[in-house]
């Protein structure tokens, strides 16, 4: 009898990041909001970090979640997707013009009012004044005070929250040691201390530009 040993270092065939974001399909209102997003360089999620975004909205049956960096509104269509219809996604964005064309692009997709709200300012000092305690899930996509909003996530975050970061990879960049751009770096530092803190269980996953996904235990 033969027997076969699979070598876990064996070279995978076919593009699983391309398979992975096609198995995902953007419904209308996505689609447009990302050619819009393209339009003004916002930054969004794939559809393979959308379709997670709204699996684990559904997962976890969240009614309040925290989404910063709102970007063209592609992330909160996916999240708003996966919430039941009594839960409020709060959309925090530093720039107006990203604030505008998400919030158009809920009306068009006639989502109630009363489903979300979009906040524009500097994000750590919008996050600053959110409720402690009150979120299932917290969604961050922006480098820019990375360090401090993570630390705000855990106070945002109910026990037992879960703290999702976007593009925490950079595409590649952040495994990549020679890079030593500030984006970079902040998106390196956040991994390592989210890895080092015993308050947090948490996992890097390679879909998209990178999500790091941490459970808040205590």
């Amino acid at each position: 009898m033969a027997w076969f040993i699979l070598n876990s270092q064996t070279p995978a065939r076919g593009d699983m990041n391309a398979f992975s974001e096609s198995f995902a399909l953007e419904d209308y209102f996505m689609q447009q909001a990302r050619l819009n997003g393209q339009e003004v360089g916002a930054s969004d999620p794939t559809a393979a970090v959308g379709n997670f975004l709204k699996f684990t909205a559904q997962l976890l049956n969240t009614k309040s979640v925290v989404e910063i960096g709102t970007g063209s509104g592609v992330g909160g269509l996916w999240l708003l997707q996966g919430m039941p219809v009594d839960g409020v996604l709060t959309t925090i964005d530093s720039e107006r013009e990203h604030s505008k064309i998400a919030r158009n692009i809920f009306e068009e997709a006639d989502i109630a009012v009363t489903k979300y709200r979009i906040i524009t300012g500097k994000l750590i000092e919008v996050v600053g004044k959110l409720t402690d305690n009150a979120y299932e899930l917290v969604v961050i996509r922006p480098a820019l005070d990375l360090f401090e909003i993570v630390h705000e996530s855990y106070r945002l975050l109910k026990p037992g929250g879960l703290l999702v970061i976007d593009h925490v990879l950079s595409g590649g960049k952040v495994a990549d040691s020679t890079q030593r751009d500030p984006e970079s770096i902040a998106r390196r530092d956040a991994i390592k201390v989210i890895k080092e803190d015993a308050r947090w269980a948490a996992s890097v996953i390679p879909i998209g530009a990178g999500l790091l996904v941490a459970n808040k235990l205590t």
